[in-house]
C-alpha cells in the first residue's frame, strides 16, 4: 500500500503517439510526474500507478482523435473524471494515456418541459443543480463526492437519494459514447421509453470505461419539492435503527434519504465536523413533499423510531441546518480516516435484500468488535446498501491482511443472503474475484462483449475482470 508513485510500463509512449498527442492537445498534454501521479492515485488503499501521459479533452472530436491514435499504436486509454472512485476504477494498470474529461463541463441543453437535461461528461453534480435551481428542477443522484456526471454514469453511482429517486441506471436517458474503434455513437433518443433494439445505454452504464468513453449524458430531472425536512435520531441498538428503516419502508413512507452511521462513525463525524450528536448508532433522514405531507411523514417515522428505542427526533427545515447535516454525512469517509493520524482508508460496500439488512449489519458489527483495526459502518440503508471503512496504517501490511479477511467474511455473508458484492462502488480492481463468485458464467458473457467491442483490451484494461 505504498503511497509512492510507481510505473508498470516497460517503455515510453511511441514517438508517433507523442507527436499525435501534441498535435491534438498542445499544452493540455502533460508528461510530468506530478500530474501523472495525481491521475494514477486512488481515494482508497490502492497503490499509485502512473499513466505515461495525461491529456485534458475539450470536445468529443478530440476524444475520437485520441482513441483512433492510441488504438492504431496499441496504447491503453483510461477515462478520468473527478477521481473519486474507491475501487481502483481509474488506475492505469498498463500505463497508457489517461484522458481527463473534467474540462468538458458544459451544460448543453435544459428541457424543462420534458424534465431532462443534456450535459458534457465533466459537469459536476453540484454545478448542475446550481444551474437548474432557477427553473425549479434538480438532479437527485448524490454519491457524496462532487463527482462528474460521466464518472457517475460509468460506475453506475447512486448515493443518499437512491431510496426514492433510484440510481444512475434509472436517471440516464441516453449517452454519447466513443467506442474502442473510434466511432461516435448515441445510445438512444430523449424519449422516456423505447423498445428499439438492444439497450446500449444500460450496457455502458456501470462499464467503468471498459467498453466506451462517455462524453455526453442526458438525464432525467425532478421538480424541487415544496418542502424538505431533515431529521436525526440516535438509537440504543443497531438493530433498533435498522428495524425503524425497514418498518417505515414497509408502511410505504417515501423516504427521500435515510442513512445509518454506527457509534464509531458518529464519534468520527463529531470530531471531524465539530458536531455534538450522541455517539450511538444514528439515522439521518430527509423527507420531501408538500408541507403537510412532510409533517405527516416525520410524525409517523418519529413514532416508529420511538418504538424501536430511538431517542430524541431532532428535525429541521432550515436550509443551513440541513446543509450542515449532509455535509457531515458526505465527509464521513474522511472523518473515519481521521480517526488515526497518517492512515489510509479502505472502503468496501455490499447490498442485500432489505429483509436481511438488520442481520447482515449486526453480524458485521460483531466481526468488527473483535478486530484490531478501527472500522466504521455507514450506508444507504433505505435500499439495503451499507459500507465499512477500515482505517489502516500503510506501514503495517498485517493490517491490510486483516482488513482483507474481514472484507471476505462481509462479502460472502452478503452473497449468502442473495445480495451483491458491491451496491455502488463498482468492481474496478478490488472486487474481481467476488464478481465471479456472484455471477459465475455470466462473467464469461461479459468477457465476450468486451472482446467484441475492444479486442485489443485498450479501454481501461484490467478493470472488472481480466481477459
Amino acid at each position: 500500500m505504498s503511497a509512492l508513485p510507481t510505473s508498470v510500463t516497460t517503455a515510453p509512449l511511441p514517438e508517433p503517439v507523442l507527436a499525435g498527442l501534441r498535435a491534438i492537445f498542445q499544452d493540455r498534454l502533460h508528461l510530468g510526474e506530478a500530474m501523472r501521479a495525481q491521475h494514477g492515485a486512488s481515494e482508497a488503499h490502492f497503490e499509485t500507478v502512473l499513466p505515461d501521459a495525461v491529456v485534458f479533452a475539450h470536445s468529443t472530436e478530440e476524444v475520437v482523435a485520441l482513441v483512433k491514435l492510441c488504438v492504431a499504436h496499441d496504447t491503453p486509454v483510461i477515462p478520468y473524471g473527478a477521481g473519486t472512485s474507491i475501487e481502483g476504477n481509474t488506475t492505469p494498470t498498463r500505463g497508457g494515456v489517461t484522458v481527463d474529461l473534467s474540462e468538458m463541463n458544459a451544460i448543453l441543453q435544459v428541457n424543462a418541459e420534458d424534465f431532462d437535461v443534456t450535459v458534457q461528461a465533466g459537469v459536476r453534480r453540484e454545478q448542475l443543480n446550481e444551474h437548474l435551481r432557477d427553473v425549479g428542477l434538480f438532479f437527485p443522484i448524490d454519491p457524496g463526492a462532487n463527482a462528474t456526471i460521466g464518472g457517475m454514469a460509468s460506475t453506475r453511482a447512486s448515493g443518499t437519494n437512491a431510496v426514492r429517486y433510484g440510481t444512475m441506471r434509472e436517471a440516464v436517458l441516453n449517452l454519447r459514447v466513443i467506442t474502442p474503434d473510434g466511432r461516435d455513437i448515441r445510445t438512444a433518443r430523449r424519449a422516456r421509453k423505447s423498445a428499439a433494439g438492444y439497450d446500449l445505454t444500460r450496457l455502458m452504464i456501470g462499464s467503468e470505461g471498459t467498453l466506451g468513453i462517455i462524453t455526453e449524458v442526458t438525464l432525467r430531472l425532478h421538480g424541487i419539492p415544496e418542502a424538505i425536512m431533515s431529521a436525526v435520531c440516535s438509537f440504543d441498538t443497531l438493530g433498533g435503527a435498522v428495524d425503524t428503516v425497514v418498518q417505515a419502508i414497509q408502511l410505504g413512507i417515501p423516504l427521500a434519504r435515510v442513512e445509518i452511521l454506527d457509534d464509531m462513525q458518529m464519534k468520527a463525524v463529531n470530531a471531524w465536523s465539530k458536531l455534538d450528536y450522541p455517539e450511538k448508532t444514528t439515522l439521518f433522514f430527509e423527507f420531501h413533499g408538500s408541507e403537510r405531507y412532510v409533517e405527516e411523514q416525520v410524525e409517523t417515522v418519529s413514532a416508529i423510531a420511538a418504538e424501536n428505542g430511538g431517542g430524541e427526533f431532532r428535525w429541521s427545515n432550515l436550509p443551513e441546518e440541513r446543509a450542515k447535516l449532509w455535509k457531515a454525512r458526505h465527509e464521513a469517509y474522511y472523518a473515519a480516516v481521521g480517526l488515526r493520524k497518517g492512515c489510509v482508508g479502505w472502503a468496501t460496500d455490499v447490498c442485500v435484500p432489505i429483509s436481511r439488512l438488520a442481520e447482515c449489519i449486526i453480524e458485521t458489527k460483531k466481526d468488527l468488535a473483535t478486530a484490531s483495526i478501527p472500522a466504521t459502518i455507514l450506508g444507504h440503508v433505505g435500499d439495503g446498501n451499507f459500507h465499512v471503512v477500515f482505517v489502516l496504517d500503510p506501514n503495517k501490511p498485517e493490517e491490510a491482511e486483516e482488513a482483507e479477511a474481514l472484507n471476505k467474511v462481509l462479502v460472502q455473508r452478503a452473497l449468502d443472503m442473495d445480495g451483491t458484492c458491491t451496491g455502488e462502488h463498482g468492481i474496478g480492481l478490488g472486487k474481481q474475484d467476488w464478481l465471479m463468485a456472484e455471477l459465475g458464467d455470466a462473467v464469461d458473457l461479459m468477457r465476450m462483449i468486451k472482446r467484441a467491442l475492444d479486442p485489443k483490451d485498450l479501454f481501461n484494461p484490467g478493470k472488472i475482470f481480466s481477459l
